[in-house]
């Protein structure tokens, strides 16, 4: 174990915590407790949407894509988060007067009760594999340096978050989030400056030689697979009700928007700079083929201590602040629909003590999955397509129809969600039947969902017509 970056877990878990846990506040409703009581302004809703969309994948991945596939890397994570964004910025009136309330209570109103248990089954189900997927990555990264096992590497991190999570919920993940954001701000800054001064681009066009003729400096090259990857994570962050929390958190619409708008021009700058970062690898790591994330890599061998410490918790902050926003999130949905069943309302000590329990199902969930699977990239994938399968049809329609349609939303659930599952089983190899990996078995994914649902409309619509 290397004692130096012992110390850096041991600080940032220091800040972290006080953070998170300072001038603590009494919660006296399940609203205070997961929206902050709905008082962020526009620059905290853009610091808790960037520090929660960078995470694991951002960094050690897209930097990995870009280096052996070039510019194209982009298409992965840093294009999906910036089409989402924008996307949201007229939505965004419609999800904040949604205040209080989660996805499941508008599928309930659209397509009634037998939609809302699926719904909040389909969200649960999706926090803990995304937030499994950063404990993944926690794993790894925290067992390469400081020589523990991958289950207590994964178990530390997820020690830290939930912490902090169960005292201060969402405010304390915002809290977190202002100052993941700036260390991540400073850590790419810090590593694209350093591989620039150590790297040239004359260099990397030289290296990159033979793969450029593979499209390694077109951005539009690998197409038809990049095409999937980014279709499958905008789909699923549509839906998603991580983004959807922020927004509705907001102290007003007008808010909301410009914290939507500024964390859209953020994060095309920051991927951007993870792409260059890859590039610049390519004159380092000439004709190695890292075990390790190239980050990882630099880290340990190319850097000072200085510089590779700062990198080092930059890297710890990308996948804690997404972990911890995952679990947040899907607690939020849990308890919100437990409370709904129990006949209870949404104030009172009762609800937050809830929020916390069911922080604590989400978290314990998430970490069961992260021992199964040891790919980021791959439980991220999984995580999307429950999201963009089994809930952005009816999701989207949901917000948008003014009218009920019960066997739409059932069908397009029970069609898009069950073939998510049957997917999710057979790659964890619980099941042994042939679908196509993630992301080529997408399409179906969504062509069952839109089906299933365009066949509820067409047989209510027959419904109502008869005399």
């Amino acid at each position: 174990m290397k004692i130096g970056f012992l110390l850096a877990v041991l600080l940032y878990a220091a800040l972290l915590l006080g953070a998170g846990l300072l001038f603590p506040r009494k919660f006296n409703s399940l609203e205070a407790f997961f929206l902050a009581s709905r008082r962020l302004g526009a620059a905290r809703v853009a610091f808790t949407l960037c520090a929660g969309w960078i995470g694991a994948a951002s960094l050690l991945v897209s930097t990995d894509q870009a280096f052996h596939e070039g510019i194209s890397a982009y298409w992965i994570i840093g294009l999906p988060a910036v089409v989402t964004l924008l996307l949201f910025l007229p939505l965004a009136g419609a999800i904040r007067n949604l205040a209080g309330s989660t996805i499941s209570d508008a599928m309930e109103t659209r397509y009634g009760r037998a939609a809302r248990p699926i719904t909040t089954f389909l969200i649960v189900w999706y926090m803990m594999v995304l937030a499994a997927s950063q404990m993944v990555a926690a794993g790894n990264f925290l067992k390469a340096f400081l020589g523990t096992s991958y289950l207590v590497s994964l178990s530390t991190a997820a020690a830290i978050v939930m912490i902090y999570l169960g005292a201060g919920g969402f405010l304390s993940v915002v809290r977190t989030h202002t100052v993941q954001f700036f260390l991540l701000v400073a850590g790419i800054l810090a590593l694209t400056v350093s591989l620039g001064l150590r790297s040239s681009w004359a260099g990397v066009k030289a290296l990159a030689g033979p793969r450029a003729e593979g499209g390694y400096f077109d951005f539009f090259a690998h197409a038809d697979r990049n095409l999937l990857v980014a279709l499958s994570f905008v789909l699923a962050w549509t839906i998603s009700p991580i983004a959807w929390q922020r927004i509705q958190a907001a102290r007003s619409e007008g808010a909301a928007r410009r914290g939507v708008a500024s964390a859209a021009i953020l994060l095309a700058l920051f991927y951007a700079g993870i792409v260059l970062a890859g590039l610049l690898f390519v004159p380092l790591f000439p004709e190695a083929n890292p075990s390790n994330p190239l980050v990882s890599e630099y880290i340990a061998f190319k850097t000072s201590p200085l510089l590779g410490g700062l990198i080092f918790v930059t890297v710890l902050a990308a996948v804690l602040s997404t972990m911890a926003a995952a679990i947040n999130t899907g607690a939020f949905s849990l308890a919100r629909d437990v409370l709904r069943y129990a006949g209870r309302g949404a104030d009172g000590t009762h609800s937050v003590a809830l929020g916390r329990a069911a922080t604590l199902v989400i978290g314990a969930g998430a970490f069961l999955v992260a021992t199964r699977f040891e790919d980021i990239l791959k439980t991220l994938g999984l995580a999307s397509k429950i999201m963009a399968e089994g809930l952005f049809v009816p999701g989207l329609a949901a917000v948008l129809m003014k009218k009920r349609a019960p066997l739409a939303g059932l069908l397009s659930l029970l069609g898009g969600g069950g073939y998510a599952l049957v997917c999710f089983l057979a790659e964890a190899g619980a099941l042994s039947v042939p679908v196509p990996a993630w992301p080529r078995s997408l399409p179906l994914g969504l062509a069952l969902s839109a089906g299933g649902f365009v066949i509820g409309l067409v047989a209510e619509g027959l419904r109502t017509r008869r005399p």
